[in-house]
């Protein structure tokens, strides 16, 4: 018979040493009693010997719960205004300390951070953190585990050397902070964190367990702090910008004169309107200095998604996220509020004749735009953005006689965002809205809608320590405006309302109001061990429309995936971690109609020697290809098979590179794609870092849709089989004088080329003999006219001309850089000096030649823009 007890006995041993593993450390902080330490990098004050060191750090990677292999201790004393921090970094041997410079939130070299839960809810945290060169990194976290370095607050640090390695003395002004107003004494969640880059070694003052899915939850506790009022801050920042725009003067155009002079002023503001929310504020805003968007060629019926580069919009972005899903499928993008929409390019362009000439903005200009944002201390999070743009006109001269015709009305953009903790954060529940309202006062405009509003709840539910998950969320959309604007949604490629060949939805030219709904539900276990799981279902309705103030690539279709994953962090055998992966999905639209389904198997390793590689396989099955046709019937596409090798050699060397390769084919010779990639960084010396990304794209598609025709009253749909080659390098240059004072160059050379060829129309669209779909135009019916670089066709090969369409051969190229000098002269002051070059073209040739194509980008005139920016912080 088994003998319990000393089962019992073991486990019960067991279960308390865990316990003390995990049991939260105390930091007990004292108040000054004299003169503040100056920010110096010495800690040599009387100040710093009221309170003593600890330490005793825990090894969370590579080797969790270990020693860490340096000694690492800090201090924490406080004011009235500010909480001070310093932290002494040791090394047993001076030669492993990294001192690397980069601009802020780099987190280059070794590095140190201290962070504070000041609300205490186990949610939110405000880090603060610096390299041993000096450079500034701090980042706030969310919903415990979601971190935002975007968040720039005004503090001070300053590093020394000492004998035993260097030290951190920091500033906090209690002002960049939210904690309770209370006479009680304060509790804050505490963290203390260090990493070494030699060999890439992370420990904490609290140690966190790598199973943990919590993180701020897990963090220590800091006493002591009492006596002591929220602080709140009112900071003023105007700016002031002067630029000159240089580019090819083209005769009898009065608006290509070749220069232009641009200038600017506006206001940036910070006012904390309770202890717990903050307003920022701008009135016409600048954002010359904001890198530009990397080039493409887009053939596809959807719109680009491009990330958000504004820095009024992206600091404090995370409490206006809400995600249909957070998958990687036809809805990985898809969100409520997608900022870019404001400000975006005007979207008329009015008809002008041959004798006129037309300026068009670039972009609608904000007139102002306000952000409140904050979380109370009873656990609302709240975020209201509110912006206006301007009426933008387009300038017309007609043999010397102006006219202005509107492009863009004057819109209001207003989002609201709402989140409710409960139970330490286990439980959430939020809701967001959105309105998008248009002031149409122009008949030219008629084809935008008038009105948007869209409306989402979300609520996530955790349980066994946030090892295990639900989330769901429910959002819905009304879009009002012209028939016509109605009429422009329904035909978009989002919905196609008009292909034949469906049944549950129609299209009415009448209509004055589109409705829709999405839903998303997913399930898993996300930490607590090795294994991780999930599932994941979506439904987007036919008229669901986000993109007024949103983004939504496709609806009307259910999906499902379901995921598994292993992890390993510990080292073993050659690996220092792993990961693997398997997922599955499927898709249907909403008369059931299967639409496609697929499948694969991932995973990515660091070595002990510090390389990494990733790689997967992936196999889709036949896909119903709704959007192919542009309104046309959906195409059937036979299944694929794709796979990707990717690896980094070690990233602590002066060199690294990182090679991937990637390429797939589709069955019944359907064509296939492949595309090679390097990513090449030299850190010349601690401040001068160069890279160079080169990139290759090779793809010979059946049929790229090419126009529709009409032809005897019905619609004829031209495809052509299509070789695309793309090659781009990306170029970069970093270096940074100081903490403060940084040089960056990036430049772009792109270059595209599409090849069409083996002309088709479509005869069956839905066959899944998928090649039965089309009939390819024999020698006969089909001529091609040099002259006018046009084709013509004759169905029945007797040489009478049916229909004539133009040559879709085209190459593209275009250069884009951007040279920024940035000097923050004080904390929350800057000066920019920035220069910009643009070369864009295209020729009517598909053949891809690298020599002529950069030939023809060299020949092509460029445009220079030269701008100076200063902005000035005033605080109090």
């Amino acid at each position: 018979m088994v003998q319990l007890k000393p089962i019992i006995l073991w486990l019960l041993l067991m279960t308390a040493l865990h316990g003390f593993a995990q049991e939260k450390r105390t930091y007990t902080t004292k108040k000054l009693t004299g003169d503040a330490p100056a920010i110096d990098g010495r800690i040599n004050e009387e100040a710093w010997a009221q309170v003593e060191w600890t330490g005793d750090f825990t090894q969370k990677d590579p080797y969790e719960f270990a020693n860490p292999t340096q000694n690492t201790t800090f201090k924490i004393i406080y004011d009235d205004n500010n909480v001070y921090v310093a932290i002494m970094v040791n090394y047993n041997d001076l030669s492993l300390i990294e001192r690397r410079l980069g601009r802020r939130d780099s987190f280059q070299g070794d590095w140190v951070a201290i962070a504070f839960d000041s609300y205490n809810d186990g949610l939110t945290g405000f880090s603060f953190g610096v390299s041993a060169a000096g450079v500034k990194n701090d980042l706030i976290v969310t919903n415990d585990v979601n971190s935002d370095d975007t968040w720039d607050p005004v503090w001070f640090v300053k590093v020394g050397s000492v004998d035993s390695g260097w030290v951190a003395e920091m500033k906090i002004p209690f002002n960049q902070l939210r904690f309770s107003n209370t006479d009680n004494e304060l509790v804050w969640g505490l963290e203390v964190m260090r990493q070494l880059f030699h060999n890439d070694e992370f420990m904490v003052w609290q140690m966190v367990p790598n199973e943990s899915s919590s993180w701020v939850g897990m963090w220590g506790k800091l006493q002591g702090i009492s006596n002591i009022r929220p602080r709140k801050e009112v900071e003023l920042v105007p700016y002031l910008m002067g630029g000159l725009k240089k580019s090819e003067r083209v005769d009898g155009d009065p608006f290509q004169t070749g220069t232009a002079w641009e200038y600017n002023a506006g206001l940036d503001g910070k006012i904390a309107v309770t202890n717990d929310l903050t307003l920022n504020f701008t009135i016409n805003p600048d954002f010359g200095q904001v890198e530009a968007d990397p080039s493409e060629v887009n053939l596809s019926a959807f719109e680009s998604y491009f990330q958000e580069k504004r820095p009024f919009f992206i600091e404090g972005s995370n409490i206006f996220n809400f995600s249909i899903s957070n998958g990687n499928g036809p809805t990985g993008m898809d969100k409520i509020f997608y900022s870019r929409r404001i400000g975006r390019q005007p979207r008329h362009w009015p008809e002008i004749t041959d004798k006129e000439y037309m300026e068009v903005p670039e972009f609608t200009r904000i007139l102002g735009a306000f952000k409140l944002s904050g979380k109370t201390r009873n656990g609302w999070s709240i975020g209201v953005i509110e912006s206006v743009t301007n009426q933008e006109f387009a300038q017309i001269d007609s043999l010397g006689s102006r006219r202005k015709e509107i492009v863009e009305p004057a819109t209001n953009y207003f989002n609201v965002r709402v989140q409710k903790d409960f139970n330490k954060g286990n439980t959430t529940i939020g809701g967001i809205f959105t309105a998008t309202n248009r002031f149409i006062n122009d008949s030219a405009l008629n084809f935008l809608p008038r009105a948007a509003y869209t409306g989402g709840i979300d609520f996530a539910q955790y349980w066994q320590d946030k090892n295990y998950r639900i989330r769901a969320n429910a959002i819905a959309s009304t879009v009002q405006g012209t028939p016509e604007s109605i009429l422009d949604l329904q035909t978009a490629p989002q919905r196609y309302y008009q292909r034949p060949d469906v049944g549950h939805h129609r299209l009415d030219s009448t209509l004055r109001i589109l409705s829709g709904w999405g839903a998303n539900v997913e399930g898993g276990k996300i930490g607590g061990g090795h294994w991780r799981f999930g599932e994941r279902v979506t439904a987007i309705s036919p008229g669901l429309e986000l993109n007024d103030q949103g983004f939504i690539r496709r609806a009307d279709f259910i999906t499902q995936a379901t995921w598994l994953g292993y992890e390993i962090w510990e080292p073993f055998g050659i690996f220092r971690s792993l990961s693997l992966g398997i997922e599955e999905w499927a898709g249907w639209d909403f008369s059931g109609r299967f639409l496609y389904w697929g499948t694969s198997a991932y995973g990515s390793a660091r070595f002990k020697n510090y390389w990494s590689v990733k790689t997967g396989v992936n196999y889709s099955g036949y896909d119903v290809d709704r959007p192919a046709l542009r309104g046309g019937p959906a195409l059937i596409a036979p299944g694929h098979w794709s796979a990707w090798l990717g690896v980094s050699s070690d990233d602590r060397k002066k060199l690294v590179f990182e090679p991937e390769l990637e390429g797939g084919y589709r069955s019944q010779g359907y064509g296939g794609w492949y595309e090679a990639g390097l990513s090449v960084s030299y850190q010349i010396t601690n401040a001068l870092q160069v890279s160079l990304e080169p990139g290759y794209h090779f793809g010979d598609q059946y049929a790229m849709y090419v126009e529709t025709i009409r032809v005897n009253n019905r619609d004829q749909y031209l495809v052509a089989s299509m070789k695309q080659h793309i090659a781009s390098l990306d170029f970069r240059i970093d270096y940074s004088l100081t903490p403060d004072l940084t040089i960056q160059y990036w430049g772009q050379p792109f270059l595209f080329s599409g090849d069409y060829y083996q002309f088709k129309k479509v005869i069956d669209a839905g066959n899944f003999d998928v090649k039965n779909q089309f009939h390819v135009y024999s020698p006969d019916q089909l001529e091609y006219n040099s002259q006018s670089d046009t084709y013509s066709v004759s169905e029945n090969g007797d040489g009478i001309i049916d229909f004539s369409f133009e040559n879709p051969d085209f190459s593209f190229f275009e250069f884009r850089s951007n040279f920024v000098v940035r000097w923050e002269y004080i904390p929350g002051s800057t000066a920019y000096l920035v220069w910009s070059q643009g070369r864009t073209g295209d020729t009517p040739n598909g053949d891809f030649t690298l020599n002529d194509h950069l030939n023809h980008l060299i020949d092509v005139n460029p445009t220079n823009v030269f701008l100076i920016k200063l902005s000035f912080r005033i605080s109090r």
